[in-house]
């Protein structure tokens, strides 16, 4: 199974509708099964009831979680915040199971910003957890930068784009 993560919790997110396109692009691709987790479905409260001490005693953060580490392959959209990653993803990750969480996955990235660098640096702090956590990541990570400009909603509008995900999309497939 392959699983597509939102990388924000915040409600019709671009990101969102970009996993919901991603999805298309692998369904042509591969006969796996294919799942959106969206992190806007996490329980508001779950950094205090789900992490640290509290870890695994949250049901509606265990089943999120649970969706996530049961994939074989996992596909992260990473939406730029401030130069880098959304913090509600850093405290999702936080709150896998350790050290077994995402070890030996395989995972790839796409990075979603409305400026010039389509989350490259967002990209790059993630990369740096995911390789601390064992996860095999995908040397492949398109940088979707002005995305309103290049997405109208439904499809995106620009070729290299759209290029860019398709070969990524096989190179998952194939990983």
């Amino acid at each position: 199974m392959i699983t597509i993560v939102v990388g924000t919790n915040r409600t019709n997110s671009v990101s969102a509708q970009i996993a919901e396109y991603y999805k298309a692009i692998l369904s042509t691709k591969t006969d796996e099964r294919i799942q959106i987790v969206d992190l806007a479905e996490l329980p508001g409260d779950f950094i205090g009831n789900a992490l640290y001490e509290h870890n695994g005693k949250n049901e509606a953060f265990n089943e999120i979680r649970e969706r996530v580490q049961s994939a074989d392959k996992l596909v992260f959209v990473v939406p730029e915040y401030n130069g880098s990653f959304p913090g509600v993803l850093k405290a999702f990750i936080d709150g896998f199971k350790y050290p077994e969480g995402i070890r030996d996955k395989k995972g790839a990235m796409i990075g979603v910003s409305s400026g010039v660098q389509g989350s490259l640096i967002a990209m790059s702090h993630l990369t740096d957890i995911f390789n601390y956590l064992g996860m095999h990541v995908l040397a492949l990570k398109p940088k979707l930068s002005g995305i309103e400009r290049n997405f109208d909603g439904k499809r995106i509008t620009n070729e290299l784009y759209n290029t860019l995900l398709h070969q990524q999309a096989e190179k998952l497939v194939e990983f």
